[in-house]
């Protein structure tokens, strides 16, 4: 799902589809401009037997959470998200950075700067956690709950 009016999620969208392209996958877009296009998109999806819905990281994703997870486990979408938080909501996967750990690695990456660390030199820090949750009744592979930093019951 995306909302190609969003600069920054066109980026994200060519990134997918050059990524797809290259795993010979076959990729359904659905944009979606406002809340009344949630609907639309997830029951499209869903007709179109979708193997997975991508939710890309943006504030009205984030913001449209709850409604997102709700929707998906309604038409029994998998998902994978930009946030642990949609998750904790109801959703089945995500893979990014942990938004409250970021914080806390940010408040020490500012302690360094504060103490005459030259920002220039600190170590880019990548994400090294994945979180899944089990909420549309399907099995996840082990290999992938071995791989997990946490499951959410």
């Amino acid at each position: 799902m995306y909302d190609i009016s969003n600069p920054q999620l066109a980026v994200v969208a060519r990134h997918v589809e050059a990524a797809a392209a290259s795993l010979n996958i076959t990729l359904i877009q659905s944009d979606v401009h406002s809340v009344d296009d949630l609907d639309v998109a997830l029951q499209r999806l869903s007709h179109e037997h979708v193997g997975l819905v991508f939710v890309p990281q943006s504030p009205f994703f984030f913001t449209e959470r709850s409604r997102i997870a709700a929707l998906a486990i309604a038409a029994h979408l998998p998902t994978l998200y930009a946030f642990r938080e949609h998750v904790e909501e109801g959703g089945l996967i995500s893979y990014s950075i942990n938004i409250r750990e970021n914080y806390r690695r940010a408040a020490t990456f500012i302690d360094k700067i504060l103490r005459g660390a030259k920002p220039g030199e600190l170590p880019i820090e990548l994400p090294t956690t994945q979180e899944t949750a089990k909420t549309l009744g399907i099995t996840i592979p082990p290999a992938l709950l071995v791989r997990a930093d946490e499951v959410i019951e």
